[in-house]
């Protein structure tokens, strides 16, 4: 029996304890607090609230009400209070709930007295009214009117113009984010947050435009609720609980105006607040620095309204205290305002002094500045800026071209420049103009919401639409509208939108231009990044048999062919090979060009595995070796004109001939005449490759499919 006692009275203690512990788990729990004070709220607009709790809910509401305030007095910027919708939704809700509550105790306990409500209720009437319950209702409606006509319907006004003007000046500030990290000025880091900012400040005023609708609701709300405790509260005092007309409306009217006070009140601070937030767009730090500062800044207006304020206090009838002190104050304030003003104007100077040197090299500075070019860069008409900021957020061109970027470093071999994006209004709306080194490399007109289709035959695409040229390789082109997308892929046709034609036009000019590129700093990066045994090698031969500024020529001559540079280890030692009979970079090139010839051959190897050729003949192999004047490194070719045509319409016709068999050969030739066929050709077939026989891989599967 004892121990039975025992062991009960041990489980009790213990019971407590972790009823106790679960309970401040739960108060721990902010979710699950917030969860439970909105049902609460939603609680009291059904059940019956006796008057203690009515007190206690009041006191909260006031309180809730005067920290909202203080709170928007103080942050720095609006961005740090962006739960203010949520707490204006919350703290509407509560009164109105309260506003409910109180009018349940009104409307059945009013003929007990003026404190049916509760003595929160009563103190306010009373103290407002002050026994004449007609001050008490134009007291009230003024407050109305305050907060209705005034703050809130101005503050809704502000927010509603701020939310629009930031979703119009959305795109352009993407735009920037984005012309900043293309151009490197910013990291990918940076960029999402300044993003993150934007589009959180554009949904907090869009959110502050809806929120500023419950203030209003709010203020009409209770209007409405007054209005019907007085009429309901006189009609039930007089016709169910026998009370005088006199009697009846003095009761219910005091109860309903202490009532209408009790929410209204809080109801003008939480507007005061939502004003102060929306209107604190363009200001930096707390609302008394911001003001002060501003206000002070200049003396001469707080002089003007000192001398004002002095002028009136002369008046006959004026009170001349109230207006003196103002006066003399404000002559103070303007006094010390341009004391302070000259001595940090002063400090400001004496700060920004520095030798004639600095001065001289600061004045330089913004010149220097403006002869910096861009490496990259595309300038977009205004119908173009969706390309860069669509309308679901998504950046279709940047990010394309980001991916162009990686995908050329790792097929080339070195990182290409930024690309800046700027829109140019002197474009025309859907074009764009593709610059390198500030200068015009292509253009094109595009259309953003439309595709771009193409017959893979070059023929006319038989789909209603706009008829076109493809920028990039100058073909027949449509632009359709996206519904007829299906129907034209139906058909056979290529189609692409037009962020696609865009980058498509970049990577081309791109690949043309890779060896004007290709710069002094980017080849000492490259070699940099080399291994340490490779960098030894580049210590052997660089200053004494090559310099930097050489390597980077070989490097550029092979780039201008779409060689890649990124085997830089092998280019490098076919460079030092090279150097033990000649420096000269074209024929060091050659012999790299023979160092690389799996990469080569690879390169252009079809997907069936083997490399397509046209040979050049003998009889042309001779006509070349005979043109050939001057000795070692001062050879030239010499052809007759009319012979360099006769090869030119040969070399046309046989390449076209295999292009119509499904074919992409290669043009090989002997060592000795390959750079002088290269030079022909590219002029008038750019983008044919030319080989010499030294740089067929042994190892290669060759297919002849015709000769010159």
């Amino acid at each position: 029996m004892v121990d039975v006692t025992a062991g009960q009275g041990a489980a009790a203690p213990f019971s407590n304890r972790f009823s106790l512990s679960e309970i401040g788990n739960i108060i721990k729990r902010g979710d699950l607090m917030l969860a439970f004070g909105i049902l609460t709220i939603l609680v009291v607009l059904i059940l019956p609230l006796p008057s203690v709790i009515l007190d206690l809910f009041l006191a909260i509401s006031i309180t809730l009400s005067i920290l909202i305030l203080m709170t928007s007095l103080f942050i720095q910027a609006p961005l740090e209070f962006s739960s203010f919708p949520t707490i204006l939704l919350i703290s509407t809700m509560l009164r109105l709930s309260l506003n409910l509550a109180s009018t349940k105790l009104i409307l059945s306990h009013g003929h007990e007295g003026t404190d049916a409500a509760g003595h929160v209720i009563q103190a306010f009437g009373g103290f407002v009214m002050g026994g004449n319950f007609v001050i008490g209702i134009i007291v009230f409606a003024i407050l109305v009117i305050v907060n209705f006509v005034v703050i809130t319907k101005g503050s809704g006004r502000i927010a509603e113009v701020a939310a629009r003007f930031h979703l119009d000046s959305m795109p352009g500030k993407q735009m920037a984010i984005d012309a900043d990290l293309s151009a490197g000025l910013i990291d990918e880091k940076v960029a999402k947050e300044r993003r993150r900012a934007l589009e959180d400040e554009s949904g907090f005023f869009g959110a502050m435009d809806g929120a500023s609708k419950f203030v209003r609701g709010d203020a009409v709300a209770g209007l409405l609720v007054v209005f019907i405790n007085i009429v309901g509260g006189i009609i039930i005092g007089v016709a169910q609980q026998s009370l005088s007309f006199s009697e009846a409306a003095h009761t219910y009217t005091l109860l309903t105006v202490g009532d209408g006070l009790v929410t209204q009140i809080p109801a003008l601070i939480v507007s005061t607040a939502a004003g102060l937030l929306v209107s604190k767009a363009g200001v930096s730090g707390a609302a008394d620095k911001a003001l002060m500062k501003q206000l002070s800044g200049y003396p001469q207006a707080l002089g003007m309204s000192s001398g004002v304020m002095l002028v009136l206090s002369l008046l006959p009838g004026i009170p001349m205290l109230p207006f003196l002190a103002l006066g003399g104050g404000a002559a103070a304030l303007a006094f010390y305002a341009r004391k302070h003003k000259h001595a940090a104007a002063q400090a400001d100077a004496g700060a920004s002094a520095a030798p004639a040197a600095a001065n001289a090299a600061a004045e330089e500075e913004p010149i220097s500045a403006a002869l910096k070019i861009d490496d990259l860069k595309i300038e977009l008409g205004y119908a173009l800026l969706p390309l860069v900021n669509g309308p679901d957020g998504t950046d279709r061109l940047t990010d394309q071209i980001k991916a162009l970027r990686k995908s050329l470093a790792i097929e080339m071999g070195f990182v290409m420049p930024s690309v800046r994006i700027l829109d140019n209004v002197q474009l025309e709306a859907n074009s764009y103009v593709i610059k390198i080194k500030e200068v015009d490399a292509g253009t094109g007109r595009i259309w953003p919401n439309q595709f771009m289709a193409m017959d893979p035959g070059g023929g006319q695409v038989d789909v209603p639409g706009i008829h076109t040229t493809e920028p990039t390789f100058g073909l027949p082109a449509t632009w359709i509208d996206a519904s007829l997308k299906e129907e034209a892929s139906l058909k056979g046709y290529t189609v692409v939108d037009a962020a696609t034609v865009m980058s498509t036009h970049l990577t081309e000019l791109l690949k043309n231009n890779m060896s004007d590129l290709l710069s002094y700093g980017e080849v000492q990066k490259l070699i940099k990044e080399l291994p340490k045994e490779q960098g030894e090698l580049v210590k052997d031969i660089v200053p004494a048999q090559i310099t930097i500024s050489g390597i980077q020529r070989v490097l550029q001559l092979l780039l201008a062919e779409r060689i890649s540079i990124r085997d830089l280890s092998t280019i490098l030692e076919g460079i030092a090979d090279a150097l033990a009979f000649s420096r000269n970079p074209a024929t060091v090139v050659e012999h790299v060009r023979a160092r690389l010839a799996r990469q080569i051959c690879a390169q252009n190897t079809t997907f069936n595995g083997y490399l397509p050729l046209i040979a050049l003949s003998a009889k042309w192999e001779q006509a070349f070796a005979e043109s050939l004047v001057g000795q070692g490194e001062e050879r030239s070719l010499a052809m007759q004109p009319s012979r360099l045509s006769e090869f030119m319409t040969i070399v046309r016709d046989r390449f076209e001939q295999a292009a119509r068999e499904g074919e992409s050969p290669v043009l090989v030739t002997s060592a000795s005449i390959r750079p002088f066929v290269r030079s022909l050709v590219e002029r008038f077939r750019a983008q044919t490759t030319v080989l010499s026989q030294a740089e067929i891989h042994p190892r290669a599967r060759l297919k002849t499919v015709g000769s010159v």
